[in-house]
């Protein structure tokens, strides 16, 4: 493809530098909108400035993405309602061996869970789980964190599900589920165990000398309040428990409106407090009383007997009254807790099996987008309640991101400049040599820390697949699959790399009692190395 005119590629040229700086630097001081409303704006620019047209614009929205994108974020809600990532937190802890052993534990369930509910997702909800993991057993969270993140991204590789640059490489190559997976799998799979490796290396002896000063005065977190824990994508939230405290105050920030329910309530909180109390003082000068009498008439035993029982049962009836008021209300709630129980338990059943199923038909190769949609849907019918709070849950700035992002990054190819850029790199990047393999890795690595990695496949996807499928049909696919291995990897290079690795080191920051910065150089130092290393060994692997 040819340049376009002068000013189509000036102006297009401006409209994508505007989205990459607020899409890389969210919070520039001369235009702080962040990035979901950069894309727009880049894409607005290119409508206004006429490199596409209205039409074209729309239709550059890739909706298979997005529904993909969406069914897969409510597949995820659903799955951390019925408890998925507690069940990962007691695995986390189950038979810990200390800290190198914690470490390696942290890798592999990052890992696994970013494969099966994006890495995004997973980092939003294990982050502070894996800083209270830390702090309980009194290590330092740095390294806790990057094998987090750097694993979650590696992990996130071997699925099309996995982040959202597979997804596009997924829908626009048309490679199935299980082959996508069959030869991404080895890869992921060493790469995860050489990165646990190198931060045991690195990390050694501060994993070997537990934290004594930093934290000594620091909160304790017990194993129950770890695992207790309850996450959600959206927003990170503990379980509550209200007490009698915050019941009364309820209660009486209610009753300022009238209600009348709530005032016959609290009138029979008391009442109830009374009659007890009326109870229990006469008990107890029963009970005074009789022990007087056994003082003073020793040796009217019988009579004395006789007395209390002649006494006792005019307390008896109220007292048998109370009790099985109690048992029966016990009773009641018992099987009301039971049958709670057992209806959660049937649903979150039926939620591991519908999500069971929808990677059976991934795995058969059916659409997609809409087996991702229909188990969504699948679920919000299986709860059979307002779907409202979970659907607010959903990432919607991201979907209207990847909605501006489209039309940006179709708007700066039609300029023609990714295509001249390719036609000067290709003759040098061909994949069926090592060199050519290199080249290509190194161009991908870059682009994807400087443009990002999902702009980076739109921009070099069809052309780096084209070219190979010059040579063979083959081919074809190992290039799809080494731009999803490497632009994937990549993200651990820096701490900007990434999405994963922003939301890890905003959550780690802001979380409360547990903060800790994970600062930009201390990523890098581990990230180069790391990212480096693993890439060169998966694309040894990816077939």
């Amino acid at each position: 493809m040819v340049l376009a005119s002068s000013v189509k590629v000036v102006l297009g040229s401006i409209a994508f530098a505007t989205f990459w700086i607020l899409a890389v630097f969210p919070a520039v001081p001369f235009l702080p909108i962040g990035r979901t409303a950069g894309s727009l704006l880049g894409a607005m620019l290119m409508v206004v400035f006429r490199v596409l047209t209205p039409d074209q614009a729309y239709a550059a929205i890739d909706l298979p993405i997005l529904g993909l994108l969406f069914g897969t974020m409510v597949v995820s809600i659903y799955l951390e309602r019925a408890d998925m990532f507690k069940y990962l937190g007691k695995l986390l802890l189950w038979k810990s061996k200390g800290a190198k052993d914690l470490i390696c534990r942290v890798c592999l369930i990052s890992a696994i869970s970013s494969a099966l509910f994006t890495n995004d997702t997973s980092c939003v909800v294990l982050t502070e789980f894996v800083l209270k993991v830390a702090r309980q057993h009194n290590l330092p969270p740095h390294p806790f964190l990057l094998a987090l993140a750097s694993s979650a991204n590696i992990g996130s590789a071997a699925t099309p599900i996995g982040n959202p640059q597979n997804l596009v490489i997924a829908v626009q190559s048309n490679i199935p589920f299980g082959k996508f997976v069959l030869g991404i799998f080895p890869a992921m799979l060493v790469g995860v165990c050489v990165n646990a490796l190198l931060l045991l290396c690195m990390f050694w002896k501060l994993l070997s000398i537990q934290k004594d000063v930093e934290d000594a005065t620091g909160e304790v977190v017990g194993e129950d309040d770890v695992i207790s824990h309850r996450f959600s994508p959206a927003t990170l939230s503990h379980c509550a428990s209200f007490n009698s405290q915050e019941l009364n105050s309820r209660l009486e920030a209610q009753s300022v409106l009238g209600s009348p329910v709530v005032e016959n309530l609290r009138n029979r909180v008391p009442s109830a407090e009374t009659e007890i109390k009326r109870v229990s003082s006469a008990g107890a000068f029963e009970s005074e009383r009789n022990s007087s009498a056994s003082k003073t008439e020793e040796t009217n035993d019988v009579a004395s007997q006789k007395k209390e029982e002649t006494v006792a049962p005019k307390r008896t009836p109220s007292r048998e009254r109370l009790g099985d008021t109690c048992t029966t209300t016990e009773s009641l709630e018992g099987k009301e807790n039971l049958t709670t129980k057992w209806r959660r338990m049937l649903w979150k059943s039926g939620v591991y099996f519908v999500t069971i199923g929808m990677l059976v038909a991934l795995l058969m190769g059916l659409n997609m987008s809409w087996c991702a949609i229909t188990a969504a849907l699948a679920l919000v019918v299986l709860d059979f309640k307002d779907a409202r709070p979970s659907l607010e849950k959903v990432s919607y700035s991201l979907l209207i991101f990847f909605c501006g992002m489209f039309i940006t990054v179709d708007g700066f190819n039609k300029t023609g400049i990714p295509s001249t850029l390719w036609d000067f790199m290709e003759p040098h990047a061909k994949i069926d040599h090592v060199s050519g393999i290199a080249v290509l890795a190194v161009t991908i690595l870059v682009l994807s820390n400087v443009a990002s990695n999902v702009p980076t496949v739109l921009l070099l996807g069809g052309r780096v697949a084209a070219s190979a499928a010059l040579i063979s049909a083959a081919d074809e696919k190992k290039a799809w699959l080494l731009l999803a291995w490497v632009s994937t990897v990549a993200g651990n290079l820096s701490l900007l790399g990434s999405a994963a690795n922003l939301i890890v080191c905003e959550q780690a920051r802001q979380a409360p009692h547990l903060a800790y910065n994970l600062s930009f150089w201390s990523h890098l130092k581990f990230g180069v190395p790391s990212t480096i290393i693993v890439t060169a060994i998966g694309l040894t692997l990816i077939r």
